[in-house]
């Protein structure tokens, strides 16, 4: 259920998926949180740092044979007291060039407000299929 409070975590996490479709590091970047952390899904690597998770991006997106993943948030809870927020959802990864599903499961992202900007602190994922 989408409420007025989480619209602007929605709407970055559309851009963050719009960003993955495009092959646009930079606006990753801008949605990323300086000290973020990333779980990933199936071999539980820690990618830790803005820098560190737009390397393995240009690197995902120079590869010939690159998943494009989406983010589908399921639910967004927006703390009363701090300015933070937990969404979870499902992410599915997909061939670029044929559309197969390749990977899917489930995620959790903790979000942060900072100057008036929500950006991702950490995500972590859990693989499925």
């Amino acid at each position: 259920m989408t409420t007025p409070i989480d619209l602007p975590i929605r709407a970055r996490r559309a851009a963050f998926n719009r960003a993955i479709a495009d092959g646009d590091a930079q606006a990753i970047g801008a949605i990323l949180g300086k000290d973020c952390v990333m779980i990933t899904g199936t071999d539980s690597a820690v990618i830790a740092g803005r820098a560190a998770q737009l390397k393995v991006w240009q690197r995902e997106f120079a590869s010939p044979s690159r998943l494009v993943y989406e983010r589908i948030p399921a639910a967004i809870t927006v703390s009363p007291v701090e300015p933070i927020a937990l969404e979870q959802g499902e992410w599915r990864g997909v061939a670029r060039e044929s559309g197969a599903l390749a990977a899917s499961g489930i995620y959790t992202a903790k979000w942060r407000e900072v100057a008036g900007q929500w950006v991702i602190e950490a995500e972590i994922f859990v693989t499925l299929a």
